[in-house]
């Protein structure tokens, strides 16, 4: 079953990676998937501590402010501040470090390969915003266009998640085919927190952190190998740089996960001494993914998912008619496959790419469905729109729980039919080898898998 076009055809838009890269994408799914399990864990507690009646303790800890005052930035934030912009700058941290691993080695380094996932992405992104906007357009706009870019979001942990639980044989190109098209999206998000987000900028704190950054940029080259070897080093050395960027980062009125990514960029792809071999982004990425799956996602979605779906004052009518809900939900639920399949359509069309012979576009539907599972970053964003105190962040952090588990069970339920179809036919195909002698030893590197 050869997956090599024949000459003179389009590149295929899906194709089948090499066995050192599903390797890689193997490692990645299980990590993501248990951060996934976690995260789901931690919305799940608030959201039912948030409505029972110890709910006032829940908001009393989740608004409890406590910290100093460190080089003139006042820190004293609430704990639900500190999981927001500190915690989730690890989680940028390794987005960063992904992010340059793709754009340096990955896919995204060739700009055929990266046309289909940018435009994938930006398509996911440009049609949920125009959603919410033609809905808080037509409830008077004002403050309410605030939060155009809530249902803009992906979140890889907990999509990659759904997918490796119902997915298991579904061709592997369509799991690296969601994981490249969430770092491209969360590459936008980024920009569109640093950018949209940033209303009083401090040149002076922002000329700060230059300092720890450049120290940090060059003590990563110059002692890759130590770090490397060493795992405390990092902690002493590079641990306290970070925080001395974060804190200037944060007084410069730039969102404070921002420097999460900048660090991450600064950290050499490549090992330094040109030989063969894994690079110090990659060891990062490994030593600290399991603190950022394991803690910092689950603890920021402890405190950002807490919300009281019914209050006893109001009911759900305030919500119910808050135009806020409807733009996130439908953005989440029919923007983004409508922006993803929208746009990857138009690229096959346009141009030479197509369809690897493996995938479907029934396949591609179920992955855009569960693209629209926006959480992490989408509660961040929401936050950032309305603000702690706002009633429409109140129904921002309901919408997006609503969203992103309506856009899971539709991606479930169109999937996982599929995904048995494609399991009958690998062990058809596994009973056809055995009965001819020869075995498939690429299926066997993705059963491995």
């Amino acid at each position: 079953m050869s997956q090599t076009p024949s000459s003179g055809s389009g590149k295929n838009l899906f194709s089948r990676p090499s066995y050192n890269e599903s390797v890689r994408i193997g490692d990645i799914l299980r990590k993501e998937t248990v951060g996934g399990m976690v995260l789901i864990a931690g919305a799940l507690l608030a959201l039912v501590w948030a409505n029972t009646p110890l709910r006032d303790s829940y908001f009393a800890l989740r608004d409890f402010h406590f910290g100093p005052t460190l080089f003139g930035v006042d820190l004293n934030l609430s704990v639900g501040h500190w999981a927001a912009d500190a915690l989730l700058a690890v989680f940028f941290f390794l987005t960063g470090l992904e992010l340059k691993k793709e754009f340096v080695i990955g896919d995204l380094r060739n700009v055929k390969t990266a046309a289909v996932p940018v435009a994938a992405a930006f398509g996911g992104v440009l049609v949920p915003a125009l959603i919410f906007v033609a809905i808080a357009s037509m409830s008077g706009g004002g403050e309410l266009l605030r939060g155009w870019a809530i249902p803009t979001a992906t979140d890889i942990a907990f999509a990659v998640a759904v997918l490796a639980v119902i997915g298991s044989a579904l061709p592997a190109a369509l799991r690296i085919f969601l994981l490249t098209l969430a770092v491209v999206d969360d590459l936008i998000a980024i920009v569109i927190i640093a950018v949209v987000f940033t209303d009083d900028l401090n040149l002076s704190y922002l000329g700060l952190s230059l300092i720890p950054i450049i120290l940090f940029t060059v003590l990563a080259r110059s002692l890759g190998k130590f770090f490397a070897k060493r795992a405390w080093a990092a902690w002493v050395i590079l641990l306290p740089l970070g925080i001395i960027t974060w804190i200037f980062v944060f007084g410069s009125g730039i969102h404070a996960t921002i420097a999460g990514v900048i660090l991450g960029f600064c950290v050499p792809v490549k090992r330094t001494d040109g030989r063969e071999g894994i690079g110090l982004a990659e060891q990062f990425e490994h030593r600290f993914r399991p603190l950022s799956s394991g803690f910092c996602i689950p603890i920021f979605a402890f405190f950002a998912a807490g919300v009281t779906v019914i209050s006893p004052e109001q009911g759900s009518g305030g919500l119910l008619t808050d135009p806020v809900f409807w733009g996130i939900v439908l953005g989440l639920v029919l923007g983004k496959p409508i922006g993803i399949m929208g746009s990857t359509w138009v690229v096959t069309k346009f141009t030479k790419a197509s369809l690897d012979k493996d995938a479907r576009w029934g396949d591609l539907l179920g992955v855009t469905l569960l693209a629209g599972i926006g959480f992490t970053v989408s509660l961040l964003v929401s936050e950032l729109s309305f603000g702690l105190e706002s009633a429409h962040y109140e129904h921002a952090k309901v919408a997006i729980l609503a969203g992103s588990f309506l856009a899971a069970i539709l991606g479930a339920l169109w999937l996982i039919p599929r995904n048995r179809r494609y399991k009958a036919l690998h062990e058809q195909e596994t009973r056809d080898d055995d009965k001819d002698g020869i075995p498939d030893v690429y299926q066997q590197g993705d059963e491995a898998n």
